[in-house]
């Protein structure tokens, strides 16, 4: 495994953790995955990107922006390599303003990142991503 794709874990360690301490409330409904249907879109950068992609079960391409590819029943097939927004995004009302301070935070050491390695930035919806992958090796 290479330091990149280790710093990029260990991030998502930090944001685990800070997101378990805000103690927000999962009901498994799958609608954080379900992008059309509940008005929203999953963002992720390349870096990202390249370490889900590199972990994430196979998946049939095209992918529509309308929902995640890795949902099956409600659950997440592709939970370890998840991206930073799948890990910070609950339903939950209290939790949003915690929610966009520990995404801010991470934001800010992903680009570091992108720096520190001398990897162009690039953020963009999933389906970006997944329809024509980063060239990086994560």
């Amino acid at each position: 495994m290479n330091s990149l794709r280790l710093e990029i874990l260990t991030l998502y360690q930090d944001a685990d953790r800070e997101v378990a301490a805000a103690g927000p409330v999962c009901v498994a409904s799958g609608r954080c995955c379900r992008f059309k249907e509940y008005g929203h879109t999953l963002f992720v950068s390349n870096l990202e990107a390249a370490v889900l992609l590199a972990a994430a079960p196979s998946y049939q391409a095209p992918v529509s922006a309308d929902f995640c590819p890795f949902q099956k029943d409600n659950l997440c097939t592709a939970r370890e390599p998840r991206p930073l927004g799948c890990r910070v995004y609950y339903c939950d009302p209290a939790y949003q303003a915690r929610s966009h301070e520990i995404t801010e935070k991470c934001l800010k050491r992903l680009k570091a990142l992108a720096v520190e390695h001398n990897i162009p930035w690039q953020y963009a919806p999933l389906h970006v991503f997944l329809n024509q992958p980063p060239e990086i090796d994560a």
